[in-house]
């Protein structure tokens, strides 16, 4: 399914940006393994470590990239399922500091992570062509099922160019 970058609401479009393929299942397939292959390449000396004062660490922002691929596949089954009550935002730094990210070890991160892939991917695999074109309201912006799919794959590829930029780039 190929997207309409003007059906896609105006904060999301730089992570739909980061992804080159036109297929949901593709682009979540390859975001997924790119990903893992990243996290699993990571020094454990590494995992605490803020590029910047202020900034999170490498534990927390896989743990943010957790939470967000939860609450966005949440609102791709309540689109799909043609659930029209609008859905309310998250701050994502409010959730950070409750991830317990410090005290998660690499492995469990990198297992989850995975395992949750597999389950959106299932999820988006059993959702027909209609099902994809449904829209719903979230965090006041209407989108579709489709439009949620790309932004899973694009919001990790977008972390991971942080991850590999700014916290693993040679000094």
């Amino acid at each position: 399914m190929l997207l309409n970058l003007e059906t896609v609401p105006h904060f999301y479009k730089n992570y739909v940006k980061q992804i080159e393929e036109g297929d949901i299942l593709q682009a979540l397939r390859i975001s997924g393994h790119r990903t893992q292959e990243l996290v699993h390449s990571i020094h454990i000396d590494k995992t605490n470590h803020r590029y910047a004062e202020g900034k999170w660490t490498i534990r927390e922002i896989l743990c943010h990239m957790i939470d967000a691929e939860w609450i966005f596949a949440y609102r791709a089954l309540r689109f799909a399922r043609n659930d029209k009550t609008p859905l309310s935002g998250w701050d994502e730094n409010s959730y950070t500091p409750q991830a317990n990210a410090s005290s998660r070890s690499l492995k469990k991160l990198a297992d989850e992570m995975g395992h949750l892939r597999s389950s959106t991917i299932d999820m988006f695999e059993s959702f027909t062509p209609e099902m994809l074109k449904r829209k719903g309201i979230a965090n006041n912006n209407e989108m579709s099922v489709a439009v949620l799919g790309f932004v899973i794959a694009g919001h990790e590829t977008h972390h991971c160019k942080i991850l590999t930029e700014r916290y693993l780039a040679p000094n």
